[in-house]
């Protein structure tokens, strides 16, 4: 027998009533690492718990929230497992922050190119090679990448058609290479910094100013660079919100570098952004504003 409206009324109801007699609504952060700001983000005062895939799959139920925080893979050859698990929480009736699409968006480069400029957002021209053999549609100076990187990992810059020739002949035995292929992107002149925004719930909660070490191009901190305060601009502002929109984030951190006539591009998304205190920029905290802005609700039941 085909189940009637009411039936499906009656049910949706002992759901709602099976989430609203619990404790309390869970917020999860869905991540395998205990990183400095994953374990941050459950410091807030909330109850906020840190669980790997498998084990939020076990432990949520219907009215709870999942922040989907998983990174890309060591090997640099996609993302870490658990997508699967985000999609089945978000079926069982659990809110997912990050969803699958938005965390591949974000950790596949060239998905985040083509969601950029979907949207007539301002990137470096891009093409994806998959073979030595293949042509780029413009001239270097490039920057080489793997489709899935992180940490400036396996990060390149190439001058000339000879060295970008060389490179690929370097990289062509790489699993990650073999896998995905390499990301080709224009060289943004270097003006010794970027820009880090993190995004969440549409709102700024955090911004830095990245400064590489003497003599490198690249900012990451894990190759020398070093943080500086920083205020976001209403350009920025609305640069990074609009860049976050374009793959329905909710938590992401939006990496722009300035350009030689005063503009901005933006370079990256990160769907599992790592950020400290010195984000802060309007005297509060900055893993309390986060939660705020995905989760009021977290934050007002212990107000």
């Amino acid at each position: 027998m085909q189940p009637t409206g009411e039936d499906l009324v009656s049910a949706e109801q002992e759901v709602t009533a099976h989430a609203d007699n619990r404790a309390g609504m869970r917020f999860a952060i869905v991540a395998h690492h205990r990183t400095p700001t994953n374990v941050a983000l459950t410091r807030t005062g909330t109850d906020v718990q840190l669980l790997p895939p498998a084990e939020a799959l076990r432990t949520l139920e219907a009215g709870d929230v999942a922040l989907g925080r998983l990174d890309v893979s060591e090997r640099l050859d996609g993302i870490e497992i658990g997508l699967w698990e985000l999609a089945r929480l978000e079926g069982a009736g659990v809110r997912v922050l990050n969803r699958p699409r938005t965390l591949v968006a974000a950790h596949d480069k060239l998905a985040t190119s083509r969601a950029l400029a979907e949207v007539g957002l301002p990137h470096p021209r891009t093409a994806h090679v998959a073979s030595v053999s293949d042509r780029i549609p413009f001239d270097p100076p490039v920057v080489v990448k793997p489709r899935f990187g992180s940490w400036g990992k396996a990060v390149s810059l190439c001058d000339d058609h000879s060295a970008f020739r060389h490179h690929m002949e370097d990289i062509a035995d790489r699993p990650w290479f073999r896998n995905h292929g390499a990301l080709v992107q224009e060289l943004v002149t270097p003006m010794g910094y970027d820009l880090r925004l993190v995004v969440a719930g549409g709102s700024i909660v955090g911004v830095v100013r990245r400064v590489a070490a003497p003599g490198e191009w690249r900012t990451n901190i894990a190759l020398g660079g070093h943080r500086e305060p920083a205020e976001p601009t209403p350009e920025l502002v609305e640069l990074a919100i609009r860049g976050a929109a374009s793959i329905e984030a909710d938590l992401v951190g939006v990496d722009v570098l300035p350009t030689t006539d005063g503009g901005y591009v933006i370079i990256e998304l990160n769907g599992a952004v790592e950020y400290t205190d010195e984000y802060a920029f309007d005297g509060r905290d900055v893993f309390e504003s986060t939660i705020e802005a995905l989760h009021p609700d977290a934050v007002a039941a212990v107000a």
